[in-house]
């Protein structure tokens, strides 16, 4: 890796600013910046202003995982391909494709108060001057200084990935689109609120729980974030976050789940049939906008190689000219850009009104959201910037951009949004199933009384159905049954795969005779995916088998599994312990693992069950767990601040050499949880390290 070279005026200022305790190459004075490490080397970050926490939050993440903070930003940047090739190639046309840097920059300035561009600037003076005192960990010299554009651009990049425009990108490219998706059910995430009326001990309960994947750049990141300006919270946040993105403050707390009500749109034009780049809208023949890009592409590990592509963009919005057509494609994302600012104000709420006021920015393009106080309320809402679109066209599917009376300019306000507010069951809950279905039956809400254009759903899953038979509808609840429901780790009586998988378990073992006892086990399989269970480990093979099947096969995803197909999956399976595990009863923690360095730690959990695991082919026979489980939070609210307890999957740290690179998964794994608190002294006095940036 070439190293940068610091100039003599550089060396000067870090000769002079070593002597000091205001160290900052950017000029940003950091004396009042102060980072606390407890003994998981999870950072407190303590300022006298809110960007002094910025600086501190970037610099902090930095030292943990400035590698993959750098491939956030060199994503925003469009140079991703200069440093992985081909792969980062791809994400900068894309990029380019959505215009997400134009967009920020055309936009910054007007859209964003300014005390949130004085916290953006202060991100980036730390995440600038760590980078120029570390320059070993510099990946791609020439992406720094990050700018305000370049974090926001990445921003809204991630956004919209998360509002379907990279799948539809995809299937458009491989000649497959439509607006459909299949869901994968490791991907999904937990929320649970329970009112104090609920709870033995008077208490408002909350489960933060997102099903991420464990690593890379969308793997949570903990961080305690304190100002004496009232801001005041701990949580998790992606590498280049600016703020905490779910957590608890001194108040309340919050849990995102992902939802998927139409937040896109995908139009194929009606082309002229002699002339090139010419479109129809209503009789008139318009001229698709190119304009012709450069991706400089990392090869071989030795040269850069400039490679020329077109964008396209219609009345519709960004445009892909392909083999079968040519598609645009809308989505609030690309309009309304104050995310990262909304995510701000939701840190700082300290009451319901202050945090609904903050949701009514209408920022984020997504997300249900599950939130509790310490002041008797419980709230729920399946959140999404939801365009009002013309009901005489069906917006479900791919449509004919042939009209300007298909285009959609206005979004359904947030009242008008699926939400709840203290249901008279005490609880509310979602598991990335129908928003209509997040509390006890006589209190959710009705379907029918919803636009159909909203694109919500009414369908359950695994999870949804195993929280209903664990959860009673009257009753008190304990904080260990609390627990409990947080980590369960059982499928529900009637399995909700979008696969039917129910002939896995209609097999009569006198009818199999060579597969006999693989069927015993499965027929009296408990449905708990614990690590010292057999009847797991066979399920989470046939399950991985019939699922890498379809998708290869390119086959129904809803489809129905004969017995032929069961029996052969489960002879598979047979045959790949045998190999792998000779002369071995295999359980699942011996076919799945939680692996980072030298640790490879038996791995509890399947895909969609509330403690749900997804696991990808390592070595040996073995599986590494990929997606799922990851940081969790627990809350009790009840008389002065919070009750937190965390764990994240592995630990504080990315770098090899840290204590904290590992030191969480006996935790995880055994589905224990770390105490942690807001309190500012009480992380002073326990703390293991204090320092400034840069000291």
């Amino acid at each position: 890796m070439n190293q940068i070279k610091l100039t003599p005026i550089y060396i000067l200022l870090f000769l002079l600013n070593s002597c000091t305790n205001d160290f900052s190459y950017s000029g940003y004075e950091t004396r009042n910046v102060q980072i606390a490490r407890d003994a998981y080397g999870v950072p407190h970050i303590f300022g006298k202003t809110d960007a002094d926490v910025a600086y501190g939050l970037a610099w902090a993440h930095a030292e943990d995982d400035f590698e993959t903070t750098q491939l956030t930003l060199l994503a925003g940047k469009a140079m991703l391909g200069r440093y992985l090739g081909e792969q980062g190639a791809a994400v900068d046309f894309f990029v380019h494709l959505l215009e997400t840097r134009d967009i920020a920059s055309n936009k910054y300035l007007s859209d964003f108060s300014p005390d949130f561009q004085k916290l953006v600037d202060a991100y980036l003076s730390g995440i600038n001057d760590f980078a120029l005192t570390h320059p070993e960990r510099v990946l791609l010299k020439e992406a720094f200084p990050v700018t305000h554009t370049d974090i926001i651009s990445a921003y809204i990049l991630s956004l919209a990935q998360m509002s379907g425009a990279d799948g539809a990108v995809q299937k458009i490219v491989a000649g497959t689109i439509d607006k459909g998706e299949v869901t994968d059910p490791a991907a999904g995430s937990n929320a649970i609120a329970i009112h104090p009326s609920r709870t033995d001990s008077g208490e408002a309960f909350l489960a933060i729980n997102s099903h991420q994947p464990l690593t890379g750049p969308v793997a949570w990141y903990e961080a305690h974030l304190h100002s004496e300006a009232g801001w005041n919270i701990l949580g998790g946040l992606f590498p280049g976050g600016l703020t905490v993105f779910h957590g608890v403050n001194e108040h309340l707390g919050w849990a995102h789940t992902v939802n998927n009500p139409d937040k896109l749109d995908v139009f194929q034009l009606k082309m002229h049939p002699e002339k090139k780049n010419r479109y129809e809208v209503d009789g008139e023949w318009l001229e698709l906008q190119e304009k012709r890009v450069w991706l400089k592409v990392k090869m071989w590990d030795l040269v850069t190689i400039p490679v020329p592509k077109k964008v396209w963009k219609s009345v519709f919005g960004p445009t892909l000219v392909t083999n079968q057509g040519v598609f645009s494609i809308r989505t609030g994302s690309l309009e309304v850009i104050t995310a990262p600012e909304q995510w701000y104000r939701m840190n700082k709420a300290k009451n319901y009104s202050e945090f609904k006021a903050a949701m009514d920015m209408m920022a984020l393009p997504g997300f249900n959201t599950v939130y509790a106080d310490k002041y008797d309320t419980i709230y729920y809402v399946s959140n999404a910037l939801l365009p009002v679109r013309n009901p005489e066209f069906d917006f479900s599917k791919t449509l004919l951009g042939d009209s300007r009376s298909k285009l959609w300019e206005e979004y359904y306000p947030f009242d008008a949004l699926p939400q709840q507010v203290n249901p008279s069951s005490g609880y509310l809950f979602n598991t990335n199933h129908s928003a209509f279905k997040a509390s006890a039956e006589a209190d959710n809400l009705d379907f029918d009384t919803f636009p159909t254009g909203m694109g919500y759903y009414l369908t359950d899953n695994n999870r949804s159905l195993r929280f209903r038979e664990v959860m009673q509808d009257t009753g008190l609840l304990s904080y260990e049954k609390f627990k409990s429901i947080k980590f369960d780790k059982q499928l529900p009586e009637n399995l909700a795969y979008e696969i039917n998988v129910d002939a896995l378990f209609s097999l009569e073992p006198a009818l199999y005779p060579d597969i006999a006892e693989e069927l015993e086990i499965l027929n009296t399989w408990n449905k708990q995916s614990t690590t010292r269970s057999r009847g797991a480990a066979l399920f989470a093979f046939a399950y991985y088998a019939i699922r890498d099947k379809t998708k290869e096969e390119n086959l129904d995803p809803k489809r129905v599994l004969n017995k032929e197909e069961a029996a052969e999956t489960i002879k598979a399976a047979k045959d790949y312990f045998a190999h792998h595990f000779p002369g071995k009863e295999v359980h699942l923690g011996d076919f799945q693992k939680l692996v980072r360095g030298g640790k490879a730690l038996p791995l509890f959990g399947i895909p969609d069950v509330i403690a749900a695991m997804r696991s990808e082919p390592y070595q040996g026979g073995v599986r590494k767990g990929e997606q799922g489980e990851s940081y969790i939070i627990l809350v009790k609210f009840g008389e002065g601040l919070p009750e937190i307890e965390t764990v994240n999957v592995y630990g504080a740290s990315n770098q090899t050499d840290s204590p904290h690179y590992s030191d969480q998964m006996e935790l995880f794994v055994n589905q224990q949880l770390k105490p942690m608190t807001l309190e500012k002294e009480e992380v002073l006095k326990n703390a293991v390290r204090v320092y400034n940036p840069g000291n």
